[in-house]
């Protein structure tokens, strides 16, 4: 007896013919049992799922500087739900995700890198491989981790999945601004020289790409999402540096040239902070070194469009994932104040008091909500973006920065 054909095409052939095999004929019940035959023996190859398994899209990690942990938050339910310690110094610490969210890497301020499962909610790997880091990223094929050093200098890569030294990258200098750009590289700037070096570690051996000229003393930079445009910031100028990382050749370009000439430069009580996501629409959205006020800055030509006045020093100046409106925190002291303004007529459009300490800001994915960390009140802080309305709140030990598992697939955080 030929046996029954089970294959798509058949099975589609006879529905258009009106054709049906009873379970009743012979053929019919031939039919039945291989295909019960073939169910049970896929249900014998699948991979078994853990009782516990769980998504892990929803989830966030806020570090926790004072207690050298990290809470494990879920953003639905606006809730903790566990906390991984025993990661050292975090005072100043960030963190990037595995491409599948599962794990984290954490650099630390004592120059620890951790690796930890944040299902599990342990650490899964730790190397002590400086004394003084200040960052890190993950390159676009997840398979290294970069770690940027003050003491001894340099970046430090390793291998994702073991945290294994693959290369040692010495500068002669303290290194910040870095972050990943596509074709397994990265990109850095370095603080006593003025230079910024990108690494190509797509070969056997990193393939380095030094640019002089960059400015005195680059204290941060960001990179847009598709990774051509490189902005550095200056402490010892007065203007800002970019690059074109999609020319053979990347030249620095001065941006913002003398943008505080004539004013009286504030103390600086804490360095802004720029981040790719400091992009609204077609402008950047850039804080002022030693003054209240954010600058914008075309995307395009790179040329200035204006200027906010702001309540103090801004921090960080974070754009709304849609790109309307941008939220700015300040430095001590007036760091308990929040501003919100709108990316179209570039004016502070609302302004409220979470609390003192106000340190870090992370807006979900779609932008529907912002939490706050609220370092001197011990809280984590959750707003609607619309309607400014307080949502939630969750107890945090100091908390610090706090980071979606959607940063997993943007490029530069």
């Amino acid at each position: 007896m030929t046996p029954a054909n089970l294959s798509p095409n058949a099975n589609e052939s006879r529905c258009h013919s009106g054709f049906h095999l009873s379970r009743n004929t012979p053929a019919g019940g031939l039919r039945a049992r291989l295909l019960a035959l073939t169910l049970a023996a896929l249900a014998l190859c699948a991979p078994a799922l853990p009782a516990s398994a769980q998504p892990t899209g929803d989830l966030g990690l806020v570090v926790e500087r004072a207690s050298g942990s990290l809470l494990v938050v879920d953003q639905s339910d606006r809730a903790s739900i566990g906390r991984i310690t025993g990661l050292g110094d975090l005072s100043h610490a960030s963190l990037v995700y595995s491409p599948d969210e599962q794990f984290a890497y954490v650099f630390g301020r004592d120059g620890g890198l951790s690796k930890v499962d944040i299902l599990a909610q342990t650490i899964t790997a730790r190397v002590m491989q400086a004394g003084n880091s200040i960052g890190g990223a993950i390159s676009d094929d997840g398979r290294f981790v970069a770690v940027s050093n003050y003491e001894p200098g340099g970046v430090r890569v390793f291998d994702a999945d073991t945290l294994e030294m693959v290369a040692d990258i010495p500068t002669g200098s303290k290194t910040i601004g870095l972050v990943d750009i596509p074709g397994t590289r990265f990109v850095f700037s370095l603080w006593d020289t003025g230079e910024t070096w990108i690494a190509d570690l797509s070969g056997e051996t990193p393939q380095i790409t030094r640019i002089k000229g960059m400015g005195t003393n680059p204290y941060d930079a960001l990179v847009t999402g598709d990774g051509r445009t490189y902005i550095a910031g200056l402490f010892g100028e007065d203007h800002l540096s970019a690059l074109d990382l999609w020319q053979e050749h990347p030249e620095p370009q001065v941006i913002l040239p003398s943008y505080a000439k004539g004013r009286e430069g504030l103390p600086v009580y804490k360095m802004p902070h720029l981040e790719g996501w400091a992009l609204a629409g077609q402008d950047f959205v850039l804080p002022a070194m030693g003054q209240h006020e954010v600058l914008w800055v075309d995307a395009r030509s790179l040329q200035e469009t204006g200027r906010t006045t702001t309540h103090g020093q801004p921090v960080f100046a974070i754009s709304r994932p849609d790109g309307r409106y941008v939220w700015v925190n300040f430095a001590h002291p007036l760091n308990d104040t929040v501003q919100v303004i709108d990316s179209v007529t570039k004016e502070v459009i609302h302004q409220f008091t979470p609390g003192p300490g106000v340190l870090h800001m992370e807006f979900t994915p779609r932008g529907h909500e912002v939490w706050l960390s609220v370092r001197d009140a011990g809280k984590v802080m959750v707003y609607d973006t619309e309607t400014f309305e307080k949502l939630g709140e969750i107890a945090a030990e100091s908390p610090s920065g706090i980071f979606f598992t959607a940063r997993a697939h943007r490029m530069g955080l």
